[in-house]
């Protein structure tokens, strides 16, 4: 098997190229992050990024928005946000007697749900519909939110003060789930140094435009998947159900979520078709925060990394013919 990319594949290549370029102006040293969030956004995801406050997560969004020339709304989530504040609501106009509709916050290209962990499970619910099926419905009447629609969420460490987790059904959204960390020290002094004299995202320009984006989908729906590798992503996701350390194993939506995030993955390396090693790369990542480890990983001090790990050894991996 031979790779013989298009000139649509191609052009997802260059478009890539040039987005990443565009966010590492602000983002320094975290070129894998921006790699994983744009390999998200191509396979048709919703991103979930974990981390303490002050490490980039919100510049990492307004950024992408700039460079993807996407319509961009951010709503910082407390205990005191409604639903409505998302999906919006009818209010009554006194004058002429008739209920009107006022768009709520999620209804955009790229809305940044920031700490979403932080507010009631109501409102984080609010998001279910919109972010399964692109629309929200307001007493009966259903709206379709623009396309590409992308949904990136922020969540403090589970733990931090007046945080609660997400529900299960609301993970499972998400077609991946990245932490950022701190930055290195070369990269934090590179920081340092661009904040002097001006603003950075002031640099950042649109390079692609949404018309880009949902061409860019298309070319990686079309991406080749061989039968071995259907077979080895399945067998993963049956390895996490009779895992004896996980409760709660990798749902369809998941197995899915994997198989997009591969073919994103492929293409992004420059090939039309699929490798054993394209699943491997987004397995913790798509996989990770779906599951749930039962208490025997925990008396026995395992993590959940250490669990998938030790699937991705055992699991036999299949021989593609190039």
């Amino acid at each position: 098997m031979s790779s013989n990319l298009t000139e649509g594949q191609r052009a997802v290549l260059s478009m890539s190229q040039n987005v990443i370029g565009e966010v590492k102006k602000v983002v320094i040293g975290k070129d894998e992050i921006i790699i994983k969030v744009l390999l998200s956004i191509l396979a048709g995801g919703h991103v979930l990024i974990e981390d303490i406050p002050g490490v980039g997560k919100t510049t990492l969004a307004v950024a992408l928005s700039k460079a993807l020339s996407l319509d961009y709304k951010r709503l910082q989530f407390t205990p005191d946000v409604l639903p409505t504040d998302v999906t919006g609501f009818n209010i009554l106009n006194k004058q002429t007697q008739r209920f009107e509709y006022k768009q709520g916050a999620a209804l955009t290209n790229l809305f940044l749900a920031d700490e979403i962990n932080r507010t009631s499970s109501k409102t984080q619910s609010a998001l279910l519909e919109i972010m399964e099926e692109g629309k929200v419905t307001v007493d009966g009447v259903t709206r379709k939110a623009p396309d590409p629609y992308i949904v990136i969420a922020t969540q403090n460490p589970i733990g931090s003060i007046g945080t609660q987790m997400l529900p299960e059904s609301q993970m499972d959204r998400f077609i991946v789930k990245l932490t950022m960390g701190y930055p290195s020290v070369e990269s934090e002094v590179m920081m340092l140094k661009a904040k002097q004299s001006l603003v950075p995202m002031d640099n950042v320009h649109a390079v692609v435009s949404a018309e880009d984006i949902i061409a860019a989908r298309r070319e990686v729906e079309n991406i080749y998947v061989a039968d071995q590798v259907f077979d080895y992503i399945a067998r993963l996701a049956a390895a996490t159900r009779n895992h004896p350390m996980i409760k709660l194993g990798l749902s369809p939506r998941g197995t899915i979520a994997l198989l997009r995030m591969t073919k994103a993955t492929a293409l992004l390396k420059g090939r039309d078709y699929v490798i054993p090693d394209d699943v491997a790369y987004s397995f913790n990542d798509v996989v990770l925060h779906r599951v749930i480890f039962n208490s025997k990983a925990k008396i026995n001090g395992v993590t959940g990394a250490q669990v998938l790990k030790e699937i991705i050894n055992t699991v036999d991996v299949p021989r593609i013919s190039k």
